[in-house]
């Protein structure tokens, strides 16, 4: 068992209890209007709401640049104080309440992102939770939809795959996929597909990848996107698909996407890339292809050098010298030269 995994099971952070969702009159309850709106605090309008708005989007294109261990504590600052006050004031009218509470569970849910990525999963589940009950009391199913995509991720990475495949078939559930854009219902898709290959649901896993296809090939400029679908593309759909197809054990097909996702992505998603990369990396050694995984790993360490502060990431440099160990006296070069600077890298990080 991945030590990272028995140590949350061990504090119970990850629990089947911590996962198992509410049923549906729960999420009835939580959309209803309060009863009477506060009559004190600060009055609330949608230019507030705006603000929020800008913040989680600056935070989350700084995330995609630099990762999730740098600028998660200025969001829960934020969180903590600014936020909170608007969700406690006097709003102008019911459509600004929702707004609001969206807008906030937007930015609980960027902040639990950043802590995912930066391997901080007691914190980012504690900051999903929060997200998906403003979310909740929003009433908007689609970003529900997301957040609980988010939490399938995250569930999924640490070798939970029964309860990742059954949150993400909950982000997947009525309203939260039909009513969502085109290119949110590819995200919301494909991490579903990742969970049913990760459950040997093969037939299902290869019917969603299709489906998230088709949903990214409808969206475009006339449709109006959330901001929070800012970074999924044809990179980010090839990076999914090729995490699918490994875990159905295709990895020429499944390189081939890696490959796909690395030539069409910006620069300014540079911590996925890394990812990417290291994903990329780890199904070339495992077809035997050592000095390919050498050259493939090498631009992850260009990547991490340059200031990406990524728990996500450095795994990837982890997984990286563990996958070398094999090969290290073997007398290859690119093996010598590789695993060296990845201790270092190591070594200065940690």
């Amino acid at each position: 068992m991945d030590p990272e995994r028995r140590r949350l099971l061990a504090g119970g952070v990850y629990s089947a209890a911590a996962l198992i969702l509410p049923d549906e009159t729960w999420w009835d309850a939580m959309s209803r209007p309060p009863a009477e709106e506060p009559s004190t605090g600060k009055r609330v309008g949608l230019g507030d709401v705006e603000t929020v708005r800008e913040l989680t989007l600056a935070f989350s294109r700084m995330d995609q640049r630099r990762g999730g261990g740098h600028g998660r504590r200025a969001v829960d600052e934020y969180l903590r104080h600014e936020a909170h006050n608007f969700l406690r004031g006097r709003f102008a009218d019911g459509e600004t309440r929702r707004a609001m509470f969206a807008a906030s569970a937007e930015l609980a849910y960027l902040s639990g992102w950043m802590a995912f990525d930066n391997s901080e999963h007691a914190i980012a589940l504690q900051r999903f939770n929060t997200a998906v009950k403003l979310a909740a009391r929003s009433g908007d199913a689609p970003l529900i939809g997301h957040i609980l995509r988010a939490m399938a991720h995250q569930a999924l990475d640490l070798g939970f795959r029964r309860e990742a495949l059954q949150i993400a078939q909950a982000s997947v559930h009525g309203e939260r996929y039909a009513a969502a854009t085109p290119r949110e219902r590819a995200l919301l898709g494909v991490v579903h597909a990742r969970t049913l290959a990760a459950n040997c649901h093969n037939q299902e896993a290869a019917r969603a990848l299709l489906r998230a296809e088709d949903d990214l090939s409808n969206a475009h400029d006339g449709i109006r996107e959330p901001d929070r679908t800012f970074f999924f593309g044809e990179a980010s759909l090839a990076h999914e698909t090729a995490c699918t197809l490994r875990d159905l054990g295709d990895h020429q097909r499944a390189i081939k996407e890696f490959r796909r996702s690395v030539r069409t992505r910006g620069t300014a998603f540079r911590r996925t890339h890394a990812v990417t990369l290291g994903y990329m990396g780890a199904t070339q050694i495992a077809q035997g292809g050592v000095e390919e995984a050498c050259a493939t790993w090498t631009s992850v360490l260009d990547a991490m050098e340059d200031g990406i502060y990524s728990g996500r990431a450095r795994q990837r440099v982890v997984e990286m010298r563990q996958l070398l160990s094999p090969y290290r006296k073997r007398g290859i070069p690119a093996v010598g030269v590789l695993d060296a600077r990845a201790a270092a890298y190591l070594a200065q990080v940690d």
